[in-house]
């Protein structure tokens, strides 16, 4: 019988950091909230070791800041960093596109086109984490069709900044991404045509944009006098 190997470190930290990770954008470890290293080790059956390993990164990420021998906590959600973010992973994006456009397959541009229904029926039965999974699927397929990837790495860094407005945004009773955009998306990738497959990207995450231009603006009404968050 073959003897059973370790797990590796490098593991633990990983498993730590998707798990906090999605509990913040998830929104079940709300902005603001204190998180310690020995709680959370214990609710995820680590030691505490991976579990710093994740906050650092997380810290450097953006999705908690720490102040040295006091606390951890989950960051605000903040419009002007929802926007940079936004921008950075939109470039990113509209990249991607224009190099895999042409190296696309009958079979890349069927796995967009199932992705965006799931993303269509999610969006309708309010299922946000499906959603929010569909859309990440289908956008993939561009990501790992251009094989770039430090722009796939930047993607990955920066999209849980967002993912966390467009989960509240869904909750409030909008909307993801439009399914609508993505077919647009879609088709000018079945036809090739890369110059529209770029300029429906650029305009999908403007969307984004605006939603944390409307944050800001929600935030700054709540704290004028006399304001919906007033009184």
């Amino acid at each position: 019988m073959e003897a059973i190997r370790p797990v590796a470190r490098t593991l633990l930290r990983d498993r730590a950091y998707e798990a906090i990770r999605d509990a913040i954008v998830a929104g079940e470890i709300e902005p603001g909230a204190v998180v310690r290293d020995a709680d959370l080790a214990e609710r995820l059956g680590l030691s505490r070791a991976p579990v710093r390993e994740a906050f650092s990164r997380l810290v450097d990420e953006g999705l908690l800041e720490s102040k040295p021998q006091s606390y951890t906590r989950v960051t605000p959600l903040v419009a002007a960093d929802v926007r940079d973010a936004a921008a950075v992973v939109g470039a990113m994006h509209e990249l991607v596109t224009r190099v895999a456009v042409p190296r696309l397959t009958g079979a890349d541009v069927d796995a967009m086109r199932a992705a965006n229904a799931r993303f269509a029926v999610a969006v309708a039965d309010g299922e946000v984490d499906l959603a929010l999974r569909a859309d990440d699927a289908l956008h993939d397929v561009l990501v790992r069709v251009s094989g770039n990837r430090a722009a796939a790495a930047t993607v990955a860094r920066y999209t849980p900044l967002i993912r966390r407005l467009e989960r509240r945004r869904f909750g409030e009773g909008g909307t993801c991404r439009s399914a609508g955009l993505h077919e647009r998306l879609i088709e000018a990738c079945a036809a090739g045509d890369v110059d529209a497959a770029v300029r429906v990207t650029a305009e999908i995450w403007r969307t984004l944009a605006d939603l944390a231009d409307d944050l800001a603006d929600n935030v700054a009404d709540s704290e004028t006098p006399g304001g919906p968050g007033s009184g």
